[in-house]
């Protein structure tokens, strides 16, 4: 079994449709989608069209998805966040506010776990950024492969004789003795300093997982974030992958 897995796609058509092209390409038995369908772009409702032609094989819900559907606080969000969830709640109908509503916090199959922050604590979306919080996720996985997104930021984590490695390389041949995080990126909205697109394939037969990167239309993206009238930021920093 194939498995792409994609996350953080935050309302960029672009990005998306650039990765699912791409993902075509990788022989994908099964899709999985690790959260954050909307926010911070300007196509939310085409983006929820285009994932439900996807029909990825689980769902998992992100802090802006329930932010558009008002199930976390907005103090949560900073400003440009916050702003970007209010346009998204008011640009929604009825039926994609029902497909992101069906979407579940964490799902476990037999050697993964999905969620969109950290197994500490899942509702909280708490973050993982270094290999301590990687160790706090771990701690809460019943199985080997844990893939995350959240961060924004492309990386493998794995937890090896006590300590939590981070190998240098964009794919990992897995050691289903040991227990691994694997973050996914963003399909979106990159905050590694590399602007393309992030996705990941997960071979199960095989035991690899790889890291992959697409270039996508970024102009075409931040044309639309400054129609909308969302913040300029948000536009600015899709180029810098930040």
């Amino acid at each position: 079994m194939r498995y792409g897995i994609l996350s953080d796609v935050h309302s960029n058509l672009e990005a998306l449709c650039a990765t699912t092209g791409a993902m075509a390409k990788d022989r994908i038995d099964r899709y999985l989608f690790v959260g954050d369908l909307v926010g911070y772009g300007a196509d939310p409702r085409a983006c929820i069209a285009a994932m439900r032609l996807l029909k990825p094989h689980s769902l998992i819900a992100g802090n802006h998805d329930w932010g558009v559907l008002g199930l976390l606080d907005m103090e949560y969000f900073n400003e440009y966040a916050a702003s970007a969830v209010e346009w998204t709640r008011d640009t929604l109908s009825g039926a994609d506010a029902g497909y992101l509503r069906s979407f579940m916090l964490v799902c476990e199959q037999e050697n993964f776990t999905l969620v969109h922050g950290s197994l500490n604590q899942p509702a909280k979306f708490n973050y993982i950024l270094g290999p301590e919080d990687a160790r706090l996720c771990m701690r809460c996985a019943r199985t080997p492969l844990c893939f995350v997104g959240h961060s924004h930021r492309a990386g493998i984590f794995c937890l090896d004789g006590g300590t939590v490695m981070c190998p240098d390389a964009a794919a990992v041949k897995i050691d289903y003795t040991k227990k691994y995080v694997i973050n996914v990126g963003s399909v979106g909205q990159p905050r590694d300093g590399d602007p393309r697109a992030s996705y990941a394939v997960y071979d199960e037969t095989e035991g690899i997982v790889e890291i992959k990167r697409v270039i996508y239309d970024i102009e075409a993206a931040q044309a639309k974030i400054t129609r909308a009238g969302l913040p300029a930021w948000l536009a600015a920093r899709l180029v810098e992958g930040r």
